[in-house]
């Protein structure tokens, strides 16, 4: 399998954002900049192309000149419905690609050799992989087959809601990634943003990492 192997990437902005206080999460300000312009910069560089998965108005993500997609299942049916969407848009517009990369927009610290850490370590056959990190399994950061597209679609309709549910029974291959080192602390490459403090502790971060 070749490192260098075109892949889409899906970006899942879908979330509710309860924590958060509702609204787009992926939207709110981090060090200058709304957290997703962040996760543009830096998975555009390891993708052919790039998708945002999420409900609503589309027009609110009209400054990122990208195409966004909703999901085809009804009732806010979570990440998977998200993965489904934007596996059924390569599907559409890019019917040359074998596979599509997930990331959630709420994680600014991922790795930049994301892409290429998963397409060295892909077998001959298709496969589906996931990141693991210290603090666990990320099944949304993910290497997906774009064939899984109609298993997926049947999963959800008969009521499939948990990702790792699915990329279990799926026989997902972990990935392992090293923590981040960032102004003396380590990071977990998957740090996401849940909560306000979850944001303020990213711009800390991130304004350690630019000195």
């Amino acid at each position: 399998m070749s490192a260098s192997e075109p892949v889409a990437g899906i970006l899942l902005a879908g979330g509710r954002s309860s924590r958060m206080g509702g609204g787009d999460k992926c939207l709110r300000m981090l060090a200058g900049q709304p957290i997703l312009a962040r996760i543009i910069e830096r998975l555009a560089p390891q993708v052919s192309d790039l998708v945002i998965s999420a409900n609503g108005d589309p027009s609110r993500f009209a400054p990122f000149a990208l195409p966004v997609v909703a999901d085809s299942i009804a009732g806010f049916a979570g990440p998977l419905a998200g993965v489904h969407a934007g596996l059924e848009w390569v599907k559409a517009h890019r019917p040359d690609l074998r596979y599509a990369v997930t990331v959630a927009t709420d994680t600014p610290f991922f790795p930049p050799d994301l892409v290429r850490r998963f397409l060295a370590a892909l077998p001959g056959a298709p496969t589906l992989m996931v990141a693991r990190s210290a603090e666990g399994v990320h099944p949304v950061i993910g290497l997906w087959p774009v064939t899984l597209a109609s298993e997926l679609e049947a999963a959800l309709g008969a009521g499939a809601r948990k990702a790792g549910a699915f990329t279990d029974a799926h026989g997902a291959v972990e990935i392992d990634f090293p923590p981040l080192e960032i102004g003396g602390r380590t990071v977990d490459p998957f740090f996401n943003i849940n909560r306000p403090g979850d944001l303020a502790e990213a711009d800390c971060l991130l304004r350690d990492e630019t000195r």
